[in-house]
Parts: structure tokens; C-alpha cells; sequence
């Protein structure tokens, strides 16, 4: 599942925005969103398993052609509320649609790659749950197995922070998980961020 904001100025990266102006902002923001959803589209392709699409910003309809350009069929909307209740919403209707494992990925991974999926789809076909560790503290991914406790995971979490992973791995271990980490990546939120990229 990729979670992905539409990119209007002002409305998107706004951290960056701050910097460079929202309307730079929201073209970087474009174009990692074509990136990460060619990525994703190819792996799970590869890989035989569905792809969703969970758009911010859009309605329905709009958020469904939105999709289709981008080579997604399958366009659920976000919904309101904190990253942790649209992530636990959409764990939600997945596993209500029959899936048996989720990993889920923003859209701020300029570096992302096939096999960073495909490590993450063999991880999840063993663990219950699988983090992808940021630079700056968080996760790039989080993957869940259907049977995974995932609403404490995602509850109390200062979304944004630099303790975002610390405080998941520490409610992974009051529920007695350990989670399975896949290699670091930098995700790209600040103008400092931009320089591996376009370097």
C-alpha cells in the first residue's frame, strides 16, 4: 500500500515548502509520487501481490483517476485523523478485504527501489511485523502480518518526531513482538535532504 498526498502547493511538504516555496514543494512531491508508484507497481508485479493506493487530498472520483494514472486500479481514500489512525484505518479495510500481510510505504523515498520491496515482502511472509528504518528517526515502511496487534503500534506516536521508531519498536516489545528491520533509507522532508538526490 503506498499512502500518498495529491500534490497541491501549500498542501504537501511543507517542511521543504518552508525553504524552497510550496509550489517547488509540490513539484518534488509529484515527482516522488511517480517514482514510488513505478516502483511499487513493478514489485508487486513481480511479486504477485495487489497494490492500493490511499490518497489524501482528492475526492473520490478524482482520487481514482488520480490512481489510474499512476498505474493503480485500486484507490481507497485516507479518511481523517493523525497518520496513525489513516495508517490503522487502512490496515483495517485491508485485512477486511482478505489480505494476510500489509506493508505500507509513503511517498518521500526519492532512493526506493525493487528489491527494498521485495526484502519486505519475504520478511513479512516470516514475521509479524516489519519496520523500515528513516534517517531521521521513523520508518519508511511499516509491514504487519494479519494476526499482528497493529492498533497499539500506531497509538500515542508523535508522528514526525525523531522518535517515531524508537517508540513503535518499544510498544512492538509490550506486546511481545520484534520486529524484523529492513535496511535504513533517507526519505526526503528538508532542504538538506534534497542533496543525495540531486547530487
Amino acid at each position: 500500500m503506498v499512502m500518498a498526498r495529491w500534490p497541491a502547493p501549500g498542501r504537501c511538504k511543507r517542511r521543504l515548502g518552508v525553504s524552497i516555496g510550496a509550489t517547488a514543494a509540490a513539484a518534488i512531491q509529484s515527482r516522488l509520487t511517480r517514482h514510488t508508484l513505478a516502483v511499487a507497481v513493478g514489485a508487486t508485479a513481480t511479486a504477485g501481490v495487489g497494490l492500493t493506493l490511499a490518497v489524501d487530498g482528492l475526492a473520490p472520483g478524482a482520487a481514482r483517476r488520480w490512481g489510474r494514472s499512476l498505474g493503480v486500479e485500486r484507490v481507497r481514500l485516507q479518511g481523517a485523523g493523525n497518520l496513525g489512525l489513516r495508517l490503522q484505518r487502512q490496515l483495517r479495510q485491508a485485512f477486511r478485504a482478505g489480505a494476510r500481510a500489509v506493508a505500507v510505504i509513503g511517498t518521500d523515498l526519492p532512493n526506493l527501489d525493487g528489491p527494498a520491496l521485495t526484502a519486505a515482502f519475504s520478511a513479512l511472509e516470516q514475521e509479524a511485523l516489519v519496520l523500515g528504518p528513516a534517517c531521521d528517526g521513523g520508518y519508511w515502511l511499516i509491514g504487519v502480518g494479519e494476526h499482528c496487534p497493529s492498533a497499539p503500534l500506531l497509538a500515542g506516536i508523535p508522528w514526525g518526531s525523531d522518535r517515531v521508531l524508537e517508540l513503535t519498536c518499544r510498544a512492538a516489545e509490550a506486546s511481545a513482538l520484534t520486529p524484523s528491520l529492513l535496511a535504513p533509507r533517507r526519505d526526503l522532508d528538508r532542504l538538506d535532504d534534497l542533496a543525495p538526490w540531486l547530487g
